[in-house]
């Protein structure tokens, strides 16, 4: 149609092919606009996403932690150690001949105040049902 009223088609050529790529850069720029605005608004694809992070922070925590137990745990199962030595020590060396590991242990009160407590009860249960 230009080459009928003697204009150079050749520029009309690059113009349009300009705006061809124009477009099609356009479309590309548009479609990744669409992408992030569907990703933004998958609310079901950034549920999984912060559950997925919140997992890891959980094993990472009791990873953590489960190490902190278990150097507890060794220590204290070395001054459990210790103190069972030195208890056996102790006891070998105790003066009086036992070599129970009760030797120098007190009795405790608590059970014998108990006793004397219920017989008490008893006592005045039996005394009060006579009068």
């Amino acid at each position: 149609m230009s080459e009928k009223n003697g204009s150079n088609g050749s520029g009309q050529k690059t113009d349009l092919e300009a705006l061809r790529a124009q477009i099609r850069q356009t479309r590309a720029e548009l479609g990744e606009t669409v992408q992030a605005l569907a990703a933004r608004a998958d609310v079901k694809a950034l549920a999984r996403e912060q559950v997925e992070l919140t997992k890891q922070r959980v094993r990472a925590q009791a990873a953590e932690a489960t190490g902190r137990v278990r150097a507890a745990a060794l220590q204290a199962g070395d001054r459990v150690r210790n103190a069972a030595a030195q208890i056996r020590q102790s006891a070998s060396g105790d003066s009086s001949g036992e070599g129970s590991p009760t030797a120098g242990l007190r009795p405790n009160p608590v059970p014998i105040g108990a006793v004397l407590a219920a017989v008490a009860g008893v006592i005045l249960i039996v005394r009060g049902r006579r009068r």
